[in-house]
């Protein structure tokens, strides 16, 4: 019998091969077809064994992908995808793959036990380890300056820095209130202007945002208003105001720290609500950002960093949204050169806050996505084009004719719970504020409405500086710090981050650079404006400086620097006695230049402290960095600002220090 095969094509039937008549052997049909070789893919596979095997799409993200996250499998990748994407650093594609921090560095106490340990308990531990690593950031998953007491799982809400337990913003106003009940509550005039040139006194030479000249113009014109036309007034504007008042109020001298913290709060409770009204949520001015900017900076004053920290994401939102990360000649054309020159100055100021808070929280930096140009900042203040509404029109201190109007509360009809009838008093009545007379100097000085050009073109180099430092700091401190990860890869790499940083000093003005404390005080006695920006851009400097000196990464052969961590943190911590020297007031109320301090403080004691000895050519130097962890520690004993916060930094320091002495 033949088989069927056989059979078929003698029949004349069709074959597989699609073919008819005669007999054709397999071999003659793969002639005749001949079969296409199989492909093999030449490109590797990214994705984990999981996704690959059920075909499903992998985001191949590290330690474990979005999909084995869903369906709870465990998630493996092969050795080629392991080897590209420990050659690109941990990112793959683009920025939103982070591979988890070396194993080493998730070691830390509070890790294992999902219990956010306290600060001293994990400074002590993560010292007893890393003795000799001048307590690296990246030796424990807790930050060991008091700011972060990592939330992992806690079934209550966790205080994320360890500091200002309340809400920053006192509740005093009610739903109907609106406007008026804000306007109801500003100072006299006489005390406006004293609030007002503290403010340009102390805080404007650090953070010059402002023009000063077109401030005073709303400013003037909105106090010769009547009554009733200032509960018309743009809120935004209104908050500015108070925010200014609040730090001001911050360096005036009253009679005790909580004096003083009351008064600010209220002001700046009263800012927060003018912001309300003006729905900043969803609607943004320049007055708007500059506001948040200042109310950051005043919640971190007050020991309010937790609060600053979240206000300010909001803030960076906002900023975004209106564009001032974008270039002005691109996104407003038609703009004045002085509106693009103050997009440009608030953009610098937002950047400069988000980058050096992010150096102390430990945290991602969110300012990062820009195109303004720092040379785009031009020292050209003119602009004979430019609108300053110093007419007294209320045009421009009004809010947009679509607004609703206001209702104006008539006394008859006073709501008791509002904010005039609970902070009355006999001696008061219903629209004063609770800062008296009294308090405040008798004859305050006129108010200077406009800068000398000298001092306007300092401020252009000064902001230059801090612009140029902040992008460096950016990119080479704070994404790393945010990890837990090294700041450099091998020595050679160090070296290079050292050199740009070096190189960056050398091109501010020598005005910035000063150190002798001889020379600034010189400076002092005929320009203390220059002062204060080269202490803060000193201060900032030197720590950001001592951070990357300090750096280690064991695996990859980079050591610490005893000698160049020492004398940073010297020049840096330096910057704050000379604070305390020419501005013993002001000393006390920056929350960041003290904090900071007290960073290199603690860097100095636990480099000592894991030191063998003072002998040889270093010795001196140990030795002055000892006295300045002793005279740390007197300031923190004598307290001043806020006494639990500075008896916390005191107990953290003095662990450290009784380990010297043994």
């Amino acid at each position: 019998m033949q088989p069927a095969s056989s059979a078929g094509v003698d029949s004349g039937q069709t074959s597989p091969s699609g073919l008819t008549g005669s007999p054709t052997t397999p071999r003659s049909i793969q002639e005749v077809v001949p079969r296409k070789p199989k492909q093999k893919r030449n490109k590797p596979t990214l994705s984990c064994n999981q996704c690959v095997e059920r075909k499903t799409k992998c985001d191949r993200g590290r330690p474990i992908c979005l999909a084995c996250i869903k369906r709870q499998s465990e998630c493996h990748y092969s050795q080629a995808a392991n080897l590209i994407a420990s050659a690109d650093h941990g990112v793959i594609g683009n920025a939103r793959y982070i591979n988890r921090p070396p194993k080493r560095v998730r070691t830390g106490g509070s890790v294992g036990s999902g219990v956010a340990t306290s600060p001293t308990s994990q400074h002590i531990q993560d010292s007893k380890i890393f003795r000799r690593r001048s307590f690296s950031h990246a030796s424990t998953g807790s930050s060991p300056f008091l700011l972060s007491n990592a939330p992992y799982v806690k079934s209550t809400p966790s205080n994320v820095f360890g500091i200002g337990a309340e809400h920053p913003f006192a509740n005093y106003w009610t739903c109907q209130g609106g406007l008026p009940e804000v306007v109801g509550v500003l100072p006299s005039k006489d005390q406006a202007d004293i609030l007002t040139e503290r403010y340009f006194t102390c805080v404007d030479p650090v953070y010059p945002m402002l023009d000063r000249q077109s401030f005073y113009a709303d400013y003037e014109s909105f106090w010769s208003l009547p009554l009733p036309a200032r509960y018309q007034a743009d809120a935004s504007m209104l908050a500015l105001h108070f925010v200014m008042y609040a730090m001001g109020t911050q360096f005036v001298q009253l009679n005790s720290y909580k004096e003083r913290s009351q008064t600010s709060e209220f002001y700046v409770s009263a800012a927060h609500q003018a912001l309300s009204i003006s729905s900043y949520m969803n609607r943004t001015t320049m007055q708007t950002i500059q506001a948040m900017v200042l109310i950051a900076y005043f919640l971190m004053n007050d020991n309010h960093a937790s609060d600053a920290w979240a206000f300010a994401g909001i803030l960076l939102r906002q900023a975004y949204a209106m564009g001032l990360n974008r270039d002005p000649d691109a996104i407003v054309p038609h703009a004045s050169p002085t509106e693009k020159q103050q997009r440009r100055k608030l953009w610098q100021a937002v950047m400069f806050q988000d980058t050096f808070l992010t150096v102390l929280f430990k945290l991602p930096p969110t300012a990062t996505h820009s195109d303004v140009s720092v040379e785009a900042l031009s020292e050209d203040q003119s602009d004979p084009n430019s609108h300053h509404p110093s007419n007294g029109s209320p045009s421009a201190l009004t809010s947009p004719s679509t607004a609703p109007p206001l209702s104006i509360p008539s006394p008859r009809t006073l709501n008791q719970m509002s904010i005039s009838a609970v902070c009355a008093t006999p001696a008061q009545g219903p629209n004063r504020s609770p800062l008296s007379p009294s308090s405040l100097p008798a004859q305050p000085p006129a108010p200077h409405h406009t800068l000398p050009p000298s001092s306007s073109r300092s401020d252009i180099a000064y902001i230059r500086s801090m612009w140029r430092l902040a992008l460096l700091v950016q990119e080479t401190i704070c994404s790393p710090l945010s990890l837990s990860l090294p700041l450099s890869s091998s020595p050679r790499h160090k070296a290079s981050l050292l050199s740009s940083f070096r190189t960056l000093h050398r091109s501010f003005p020598a005005r910035l650079t000063m150190l002798d404390s001889a020379a600034l005080a010189q400076l002092h006695a005929r320009d203390p404006r220059s002062v204060r920006q080269n202490l803060f851009l000193t201060s900032n400097y030197f720590h950001c400086l001592m951070v990357l000196q300090a750096d280690e990464n064991r695996g990859a052969g980079v050591a610490c620097s005893v000698r160049g961590a020492l004398e940073a943190a010297i020049e840096a911590i330096a910057a704050f006695w000379n604070l305390w020297r020419f501005f013993e007031r002001e000393a006390e109320v920056w929350w960041v230049f003290g904090h900071r301090a007290f960073e290199e403080a603690l860097m100095m004691a636990n480099i000592l402290a894991g030191e063998d000895g003072e002998e040889g050519p270093m010795g001196p130097l140990f030795e002055r960095a000892k006295l300045n962890v002793e005279r740390m520690l007197d300031f923190l004993d004598r307290g001043g600002g806020s006494v639990e916060m500075q008896r916390t930094r005191r107990e953290v320091l003095r662990e450290v220090y009784d380990r010297l002495r043994l």
